[in-house]
């Protein structure tokens, strides 16, 4: 399924992206009981909420059900309650070498917070204190269930599924310390959408074309075969240290493209006015416009 969230009078609503349009979930189930409203819901509902919504989904294709345009609804970010928003940096190949660093031994980690969330179609606000904000294009792991110390062999099995991202980072500010926390969790600067895509219609993660734009120039285009680390070594590796909680989000780095990986004298930063779109296989595309902060 590809599953998105929209705002109707204020709050998230659950849709499914289907052929002819959205179906929403809370209107089509006449507020059936068991039935998740919300991509939140679902995600802690198990594999009983997951059963109740294919079997709404497949009652209101029965039924021709009325769906929504979606180009008319307003789309939050996919997964807008996670507890946990964790990076990992320096995990493409050429991405490594295009910025002169050290391949590394193991997954260097580390995090945004909810208020770096941003939906699909969503204007960014660039900071006032920065001038180098960057794009990163990246896949995004959404934890279906509750995973500690789980075999790189059966980790993707804790995977609900997959989505697009924009890990929006101010360079001067990441590169202030040898913290990157602050560069990385501006306000809005993880677009991430439009769907979260189930893990059964992704396939192998670890071979998906990835690829950003800016004003309709590729400045992108790789497979996420490129990874030092794949999928399934980062949920086992990360599970190792910390619980793993369905709704969390894994992002699993950027591949080559990226301004910091030009010569100072070439890199053109993001400035108002500017969209950007992250298109991974499968996922969709993610767009949104910068705009200067107020």
């Amino acid at each position: 399924m590809k599953l998105l969230t929209f705002v109707r009078e204020g709050e998230y609503r659950l849709g499914v992206k289907l052929d002819g349009g959205v179906l929403d979930v809370a209107g089509a189930s006449l507020h059936q009981t068991d039935m998740p409203s919300t991509i939140e819901q679902l995600l802690k509902g198990g594999a009983a909420a997951r059963a109740a919504l294919q079997d709404l989904v497949a009652r209101s294709l029965d039924a021709e059900t009325e769906l929504l345009d979606e180009a008319a609804l307003t789309l939050a970010p996919c997964v807008n309650h996670p507890g946990k928003i964790i990076c990992v940096g320096l995990n493409y190949l050429r991405h490594a070498r295009e910025t002169n660093s050290e391949i590394p031994e193991y997954p260097i980690l580390f995090n945004k917070f909810t208020n770096s969330l941003a939906g699909h179609g969503e204007a960014v606000p660039l900071p006032r204190e920065s001038d180098q904000v960057d794009y990163e294009a990246e896949l995004a792991i959404v934890i279906g269930s509750t995973a500690k110390h789980v075999d790189k062999s059966s980790a993707l099995d804790y995977v609900f599924g997959y989505c697009n991202a924009n890990d929006l980072s101010a360079r001067d500010l990441q590169m202030r310390t040898s913290q990157w926390l602050l560069g990385k969790s501006c306000d809005k600067f993880l677009p991430l959408g439009p769907y979260v895509v189930t893990s059964d219609e992704v396939g192998d993660p670890n071979r998906l074309a990835i690829r950003c734009e800016v004003n309709g120039e590729v400045r992108q285009q790789s497979n996420t075969a490129d990874m030092i680390f794949p999928c399934d070594e980062i949920v086992s590796y990360v599970s190792r240290f910390m619980t793993l909680e369905p709704g969390d989000l894994i992002l699993t780095g950027t591949p080559e493209g990226v301004m910091l990986g030009r010569p100072a004298d070439q890199r053109a930063y993001l400035k108002d006015g500017d969209m950007v779109t992250v298109e991974i296989e499968k996922l969709g595309t993610l767009t949104n416009r910068m705009v200067l902060e107020r």
